[in-house]
């Protein structure tokens, strides 16, 4: 009965919202104007819409034309000059939707948004090669609500951005898609690839850590991946030994480490729930920051559970360890995962043993030969130049 109280309530407030477009459609559409959004206004300057917007903003030095706007939530969240900020509040966002010739997002937009015939989506996603499934890859786990909202979300898509033949092999499915999907690889990544020497030092001193300091990031996804469970991240989901953790990494290589421990933008409220105990002038909370992927160009090495950021961080081969102790009850919640772990290239943990373990018998060797296969495998397309694939499909759209 609530399930059925809440859809008419999301299908009340989308019809709502779309009268509301039709409304503002008295508005012209602005030429050259570009709309971004980042995870439905809640992320700040941040992932694959950020590296765009760099990317534009260089070649606003050279021809103007451009007018460049961003909704968020929090107004004080720090921004390039060159972007507008505007509110994400319900008629600040719908005009300036509705006067875009442009819109970059990396998330649905709200149920009963609607996109003019002479306006133009691209879809980022805020992921590409991943493990949680989506869409009707989901199966009985994929609720009602969430296939309405993508549905009529990919209806208005003119591009989808992938970065391997894997990633466009699942969007009909995976995201209800199937339109124009164009390998530009992932715009976040450019990063890694470019620029990973000065963010290396750049971490090291914002942080006020030795020059020689060694990095592990934790990067955690959300647990309660149903459309009626609270997302969240806590002990009893994850319980990684980080004393033990940093002593292995230090132990006979006169090495200094320290821990960043990254949450999902959405649950970044928890961590106050991780006992990190004696360590924690080791342990650093780096879920504020307001993009995951300028840290994770300066770490030396990544422990994830079942985030993309797995499959991003090994782009630059950088050794990627998943630990998942509770895999079991996660594919339940969430659905059955798009990999069996094994298969992959990184070494898997379901205990602190196990991980202490997989960081002690540690191969790069064999691990880039076995990235190097996986990348075949996937048909890869990461080489540091999607940010400038994607600007120059909006200067032909433009034009």
């Amino acid at each position: 009965m609530q399930e059925k109280v809440y859809l008419i309530y999301r299908n009340f407030k989308g019809l709502v919202t779309s009268i509301v477009f039709l409304m503002f459609r008295v508005f012209p559409i602005k030429k050259n104007k570009i709309v971004f959004c980042n995870l439905e206004g809640k992320g700040g300057y941040g992932c694959n819409p950020k590296y765009i917007a760099e990317e534009l903003i260089l070649r606003l030095k050279e021809d103007g034309n451009f007018k460049l706007f961003w909704i968020a939530d929090d107004l004080t969240k720090t921004f390039p000059k060159e972007i507008n900020v505007t509110s994400n509040k319900f008629f600040s966002r719908v005009y300036h939707l509705c006067t875009a010739e442009i819109w970059i997002d990396n998330s649905r937009k709200h149920l009963g948004t609607l996109k003019r015939k002479n306006q133009i989506y691209i879809q980022t996603w805020h992921g590409a090669i991943g493990f949680k499934p989506v869409g009707k890859l989901r199966k009985g786990e994929f609720p009602h609500i969430a296939y309405k909202v993508s549905k009529n979300d990919s209806k208005m898509i003119n591009y989808f951005l992938s970065n391997s033949e894997w990633c466009t092999s699942i969007c009909e499915n995976g995201f209800l898609y199937s339109g124009n999907v164009i390998k530009t690889g992932s715009p976040r990544c450019d990063i890694l690839i470019n620029r990973k020497k000065d963010q290396y030092e750049k971490i090291r001193d914002k942080y006020q850590l030795p020059t020689n300091a060694k990095i592990v990031m934790y990067a955690p996804t959300f647990r309660g991946g149903s459309q009626k469970a609270l997302r969240k991240v806590s002990m009893k989901n994850v319980n990684i030994d980080f004393k033990t953790l940093i002593s292995t990494l230090e132990e006979g290589n006169n090495e200094e480490w320290f821990v960043f421990i990254r949450l999902h933008p959405q649950i970044k409220d928890c961590f106050k729930e991780y006992n990190v105990g004696e360590h924690c002038e080791k342990v650093i909370d780096v879920t504020l920051e307001d993009d995951m992927y300028e840290l994770l160009a300066g770490v030396d090495t990544l422990i994830t559970d079942y985030s993309s950021v797995g499959f991003d961080a090994s782009f630059m081969k950088l050794p990627v360890f998943i630990y998942a102790d509770d895999l079991e009850k996660y594919s339940l919640e969430r659905g059955e995962l798009l990999w069996d772990l094994d298969s992959l290239p990184f070494p898997v943990s379901t205990s602190n043993e196990e991980l202490i373990n997989n960081i002690k018998t540690y191969n790069q060797k064999k691990y880039e030969e076995r990235l190097s296969g996986f990348f075949e495998q996937v048909g890869l397309l990461e080489d540091g130049n999607a940010s400038k694939r994607v600007v120059n499909l909006i200067e032909r759209l433009t034009k």
